[in-house]
């Protein structure tokens, strides 16, 4: 018997524009996109302002870290229980279809332009994508993610980092870890997975966000809050993580402001999970190479 499952969508996409006016269309867009922008400014003052809302973000932004902070903001707003996102081309690429009736969630898409004095500039288009639980998933072709060991955890974390990485003894008022006045990242021996992870992930944060050898207020918390993003990603224990001190960290920030320190935070844990990934990728190829033998 056939199946006729995927002709059944009728939700408008980005061809409805052709009914419109150009100039209408034009307008339409602006107005998706003066919306998107507006939902994150009310967004970013939110989380802001709450430690809970703040957590939240992280999560998200933990979830979909290839995202920038903006988007983040938006998924937050929208959905903030997505976990896998896709517009209706990349669902109909795996073999599903968007089921009817779905709201999409609005993100913004960067792109370049050339300015009238023929420098480039970047804009912003609307993109609407669909979480996986809006999608029929029987016929998505999908691969399970790679599992790592703590060990292989651990081990791209520290392996590739450009300064020495030293376990020792004793550390004063008994630290998991802290940074030498070379660099150099000392580590307290004999620490379980999630307490080393989190001790060296924060060390590591806090070299990528610092401007002088003092980390201003500030920058702890951003430090604090992209080590929370790492643990998240890489299943380190989050349970001591608290954020009720957020609304004092952010007093005075206008909604710019707010969203350049998540960039900044996102951005942090973003360095850190490159270099990450780069040795656990290298780990994943190994093991295949040696199932293949």
């Amino acid at each position: 018997m056939s199946n006729f499952d995927d002709l059944l969508n009728n939700s408008p996409t980005e061809q409805d524009g052709a009914q419109l006016s150009k100039d209408d269309y034009a307008a339409k867009k602006q107005a998706e996109r003066e919306a998107s922008f507006e939902l994150s400014d009310n967004s970013a003052l939110e989380v802001a302002g709450n430690g809970d809302m703040f957590q939240q973000y992280l999560d998200v932004q933990s979830t979909f870290s290839r995202y920038s902070a903006v988007n983040a903001l938006l998924i937050m707003a929208q959905m903030p229980e997505a976990t896998r996102l896709g517009d209706f081309g990349h669902w109909k690429g795996q073999g599903g279809y968007v089921k009817p009736g779905q709201t999409a969630i609005s993100i913004l898409e960067p792109h370049e332009y050339t300015k009238e004095d023929g420098s480039l500039g970047t804009g912003y288009n609307v993109k609407k994508v669909f979480d996986i639980s809006q999608v029929d998933t029987r016929k998505v072709r999908s691969a399970p993610p790679p599992s790592y060991t703590e060990r292989q955890i651990l081990g791209a974390l520290i392996s590739k980092y450009p300064l020495p990485i030293k376990g020792v003894d004793e550390l004063p008022d008994n630290l998991g870890a802290m940074t030498d006045h070379d660099g150099s990242i000392l580590v307290r021996k004999g620490m379980e997975f999630s307490d080393t992870f989190r001790s060296v992930a924060y060390e590591m944060a806090s070299a990528e966000l610092a401007t002088d050898p003092e980390l201003s207020p500030e920058q702890e918390f951003s430090a604090y809050s992209a080590t929370y993003l790492l643990c998240r990603k890489y299943g380190a224990d989050t349970r001591e993580f608290n954020f009720d001190n957020v609304s004092s960290v952010f007093d005075g920030m206008d909604a710019q402001e707010v969203k350049g320190e998540l960039s900044q935070i996102r951005d942090a844990a973003d360095n850190i999970s490159g270099r990450m990934a780069k040795q656990l990728d290298a780990v994943s190829k190994a093991a295949k190479s040696q199932d293949a033998r």
